[in-house]
């Protein structure tokens, strides 16, 4: 061992000895017994100088079995492409191994855990009376602003037109390659659209189809906040069990009420066999014990004014449908309908958990379906790599 860090001589003749020695073993069953025969002969031999590691005798050993493998072993067609596509097929192989068993990465599609996290959102350029005479940047204040997750999409008719239809986002594993507009039958292709989240692009830009376009009017004008992208710690919970308050990801697989085969993020609220109420207060109160600002993960949750009612993407504790009713729009359902006041309780079976988003006002979380099953939780969030802003990093609470 000693030898191998002293002398460049010996390392290059033991990696000599390793190719050499693993294209036999993949070439055996195709080589003459006589080709096996010298190739072995002349691998023994290097493999005895470099136990004695003298250098003349090594360069020597060297060569006599490079012209032993040159004259036996079978050249590989396309060598260059075979070795890049090994290169390639164990990066992709250390890759799956860390997101299985390590770190997963992890988009956020809504708003439910705003400001904690936030979700994909977006702004309508064309429609909201602030950006009637916006101008989308260009430059280096563009470049800013994708370093900061922000991109434009804008489509101009260039010919009067009927919108007809939106087609979906062409992939490439992750990434959205292109999308397709059709007014009166010409195609009008959108490359390298944003990820829109939850809501298609029709939906955000508030399309309608039937619409008519005149020329050089915009038909699209986007303005797309990606959300944040995170990876997921999937090591940590097989060592120890959750911990209330941290922030975990968990498939929706078997929870009624949610589309199944997904992945959701909240915050662990509840444990298993805990008795859970919503106070007026807008505070948990768990087998008793009032949760607040001093509580460990809920430092922010319950930063909020008492004085002030509970708001959309605003830090304002947990609420009941009670104290929800008077602010949360009635079309959109019962926002917390396992707790409708605050003498409600609602008891967590043993081995499920229950979880809740920090956007108490528009969080869809175990108030309105429940707890689920431990086994659902694939991870807890880790790190924030994109995009680059204030929660970058570990700049969050967790």
């Amino acid at each position: 061992m000693l030898k191998w860090f002293l002398s460049s001589t010996v390392r290059e003749a033991s990696a000599v000895y390793k190719h050499v020695w693993k294209l036999l073993c993949h070439q055996r069953d195709i080589l003459t017994p006589q080709a096996v025969g010298a190739v072995e002969e002349s691998l023994g031999s290097l493999k005895q100088a470099l136990e004695k590691g003298d250098k003349a005798t090594l360069q020597s050993r060297m060569q006599e079995l490079e012209k032993v493998a040159t004259k036996w072993i079978k050249p590989y067609p396309n060598a260059a492409w075979r070795e890049n596509f090994e290169v390639l097929l164990v990066a992709l192989a250390v890759a799956m191994g860390i997101r299985t068993f390590f770190l997963q990465p992890f988009k956020i599609p809504t708003g439910s855990m705003q400001p904690t996290l936030y979700g994909v959102n977006s702004e309508n350029l064309l429609n909201e009376k602030e950006f009637k005479n916006f101008k989308i940047p260009t430059g280096l204040e563009r470049v800013r602003e994708w370093f900061a997750g922000i991109s434009y999409v804008r489509l101009v008719a260039d010919e009067d037109g009927i919108l007809q239809q939106v087609s979906e986002p062409s992939r490439i594993l992750i990434f959205n390659i292109r999308q397709t507009v059709w007014l009166s039958g010409r195609a009008y292709t959108i490359w390298f659209p944003p990820d829109y989240g939850a809501y298609p692009l029709g939906r955000r830009a508030e399309l309608e189809i039937g619409r008519a376009y005149k020329k050089g009017e915009d038909v699209i004008k986007l303005r797309v906040n990606s959300g944040d992208h995170l990876f997921v710690d999937r090591l940590t919970y097989n060592l120890r069990p959750p911990s209330r308050g941290e922030i975990v990801v968990f498939e929706t697989r078997g929870i009624q009420r949610l589309p199944q085969d997904q992945f959701y993020i909240k915050r662990l609220v509840g444990l298993s066999g805990d008795e859970i109420r919503i106070g007026d207060d807008r505070h948990l109160v768990i087998n008793g014990k009032r949760l607040d600002a001093a509580t460990p993960h809920f430092e922010k949750v319950y930063s909020f004014d008492p004085a002030q009612p509970p708001r959309d993407s605003h830090y304002s504790g947990h609420v009941n449908e009670k104290v929800a009713e008077p602010y949360h729009p009635s079309w959109q359902g019962p926002l917390a309908p396992n707790f409708p006041d605050s003498t409600t309780i609602y008891k967590v079976e043993p081995g499920y958990l229950m979880v809740m988003g920090d956007n108490t006002m528009n969080s869809f979380d175990s108030r309105g379906w429940g707890a689920f099953s431990s086994t659902n939780v694939i991870g807890k969030s880790w790190f924030v790599y994109w995009p680059i802003s204030e929660r970058f990093g570990w700049g969050y609470n967790r």
